[in-house]
């Protein structure tokens, strides 16, 4: 068993996100101070090494502003993507869903941070901006691009009160000026589309989704197609459908993306903007399927608890996300980006109890289960206890891989406060 090691100690929040945590030396883990639970109300990023436990405040917000969910690129010189909310919030607009956006900061280049995605809600709106609220923003594997969660303002103060979430792809070096005709108005340094397609009312055992989310890129380099040509981008979510009988029921999507930028700007059926009753549309080459049909099982679609995020394997074949067994059992279950039945990869007698992580080799997980951080081998399903089993569990947000492999990020609630620990992998 490898143990632990304790690294924040004051009596504060310390949050991480649920993947890129860590620069891409494996000596330093990027977190915020929000308090343990939903309460937004961080006013730093910071990084700690993991070495000599030395801390850095890298960002702190102002005027009333507050700022979480950080993620880290693979640059030798890293990037950080957060969210950040709204300056001098007042009653009529104060952090929500649909009032926050992201903001990238590069500590090399300059001090401040630079927003991400521009945003503008008096029509006609914009191609690439936004018109609602960004939210974990993380770097495809090269860099080049961030994936989003999205709720939509314009559509949330309609008449029809839709607040469907989507998912979005945000693009580099296409900067998006924004018309700025309302105050709160601004410019974007990245290109932004919604890619995933919803609706307020699915039909029934249709592919039909009303909500996007937990989004992951698929593979280094995307993954193989059937025909063995590579589809280079693409991201796998978990969709909220109905069943037969109208019921709930989540489960796994992906999105071929396009493969050229300048396609990105390329509307489909619908405005990539969007209209004053209709949400942004995807772009007319992103292709959105259905992976998973889980309505005939014993315990059918995706399991919500504990949260978690789909994460595909390292070379893209392998897409893995939690669902329960025949049992009740939360396990984690393998898919593949072209389809078919999932299979178990996991066979515990407890369920999983977090978010999960890839080792770079592509071979185990990072997760937590009966109490203690394990790794799983994904191809023998066999578990090995990292950690001694505690009364009280990790916290289930983030468990952690570094990009050299040997090490898991984690958090533990020691006196009411989340702090940060590792442990050898």
């Amino acid at each position: 068993m490898a143990g632990e090691k304790q690294l924040t100690f004051d009596a504060r929040g310390h949050q991480l996100t649920n993947i890129n945590v860590w620069t891409a030396d494996s000596q330093w883990i990027a977190y915020d101070v929000r308090p343990k639970g939903s309460e937004f109300s961080g006013s730093t990023i910071e990084r700690i090494n993991i070495a000599n436990g030395e801390l850095e405040v890298l960002y702190r917000a102002t005027q009333g502003a507050h700022v979480g969910v950080v993620t880290v690129s693979a640059d030798a010189q890293p990037r950080y993507a957060f969210i950040h909310g709204p300056e001098n919030p007042d009653s009529s607009w104060k952090y929500d869903f649909h009032h926050r956006r992201g903001v990238i900061l590069e500590p090399a280049v300059s001090p401040a941070a630079v927003t991400l995605d521009a945003f503008d809600i008096t029509p006609p709106y914009t191609p690439g901006a936004l018109r609602g609220g960004s939210h974990v923003h993380v770097f495809s594997p090269d860099g080049s691009r961030l994936s989003f969660t999205y709720n939509d303002h314009v559509l949330h103060e309609s008449d029809l009160k839709e607040d469907l979430r989507n998912v979005g792809v945000a693009l580099a070096n296409h900067p998006v000026a924004a018309s700025k005709s309302h105050a709160r108005e601004y410019d974007g340094s990245h290109f932004c589309v919604l890619v995933s397609q919803t609706t307020s009312t699915p039909q029934a055992g249709s592919d039909q989704i009303n909500r996007a989310y937990e989004e992951g890129w698929i593979g280094q380099r995307g993954y193989l197609q059937a025909d063995g040509q590579r589809q280079r981008w693409a991201l796998a979510f978990i969709g909220d459908t109905l069943s037969t009988q109208g019921e709930k029921l989540p489960e796994i999507f992906v999105v071929d993306l396009p493969e050229q930028d300048h396609d990105y700007a390329q509307a489909g059926e619908f405005p990539l903007q969007g209209t004053p009753s209709r949400l942004p549309a995807p772009p007319g080459s992103a292709v959105q399927r259905r992976l998973t049909f889980t309505e005939h099982r014993a315990y059918p679609g995706v399991a919500l608890q504990p949260r978690h995020w789909v994460r595909a394997s390292p070379d893209g074949a392998i897409i893995a996300f939690l669902m329960k067994d025949e049992r009740g059992v939360v396990q984690v279950w393998g898919g593949t980006p072209l389809g078919g039945d999932p299979w178990q990869i996991s066979h515990a007698d407890s369920s999983i109890q977090s978010a999960f992580s890839w080792h770079p080799d592509g071979g185990k997980l990072a997760l937590i289960c009966d109490n203690s951080v394990m790794l799983l081998n994904t191809v023998s399903g066999e578990m090995q206890r990292l950690t001694s089993r505690s009364e009280i569990a990790p916290s289930g947000d983030a468990v952690v891989f570094s990009p050299d492999g040997l090490w898991v990020a984690f958090m533990r609630e020691i006196s009411g406060f989340n702090q940060i620990f590792i442990t050898a992998a």
